[in-house]
């Protein structure tokens, strides 16, 4: 099993602690191997909103070399772990959101790449409101087509895991490595039902209102989108 892990944030604290112990309980099994991109180092440059990628090949991105490693990475695995620590706002961090802008053209309105309606993904978060960094997040994930997307937040309210108390670190880390034992046994299910009605939706949009020409019908025609479903 190919995993990729994007770290949320440069500082190697809570949310690291917590992804550590997840990819460890994962790595006991043999066939697992873990890709790492940590952020913003592998993804240095700011989404700039020029919609190259939203209008024609995500290759005409201006920081495609941060992106097509990531892209290929993405699609050679058999599932992916975002990890971030919840900011104010109940938001994941700047350099998490960045990557997703970055990615932005894998929503199925867009370019959507069939290999990713077969991947699993797992959330994992921490902080005062590390709930709520996983909604938004699963929406973008959702949007790309991920069959499943599985996630754990940690609410802790301190800068440092060695400072919770030990029954709770005990306690998270039981919860981390359970959860990791479950990610690893979940198979590819049937779709969301959120996921089947997204996608007649954008075709019934791109083949009435976006039409011939564009990027978004000229891709869904190639691929075949629009006589057969990629789930």
């Amino acid at each position: 099993m190919n995993i990729t892990v994007f770290h949320g944030s440069p500082r190697k604290g809570n949310t690291y602690k917590a992804t550590t112990i997840f990819v460890e309980e994962m790595k006991k099994h043999s066939d697992v191997n873990i890709t790492e991109f940590f952020l913003p180092e592998s993804m240095p440059k700011f989404c700039t909103g020029c919609q190259l990628c939203l209008s024609g090949s995500n290759k005409n991105c201006p920081h495609h070399e941060y992106v097509e490693p990531i892209l290929d990475a993405v699609l050679q695995s058999d599932a992916l772990i975002f990890a971030t620590p919840h900011f104010g706002g109940s938001l994941m961090t700047g350099a998490m959101k960045n990557l997703l802008d970055h990615l932005d053209f894998l929503i199925m309105n867009i370019a959507p790449r069939k290999e990713v309606f077969d991947k699993k993904a797992f959330i994992i978060t921490t902080g005062s409101g590390s709930t709520a960094t996983i909604k938004p997040l699963k929406k973008f994930l959702k949007n790309w087509g991920i069959n499943r997307v599985y996630s754990h937040g940690i609410r802790m309210f301190t800068d440092k895991w060695d400072k919770m108390p030990a029954k709770k670190q005990n306690k998270e880390e039981y919860k981390l490595r359970k959860k990791a034992k479950q990610f690893y046994l979940c198979r590819k299910k049937k779709p969301y039902i959120s996921t089947i009605f997204m996608f007649y939706i954008f075709k019934f949009i791109i083949k009435k209102y976006i039409g011939k020409g564009n990027y978004p019908y000229e891709y869904w025609k190639r691929y075949g989108f629009f006589t057969k479903r990629p789930f």
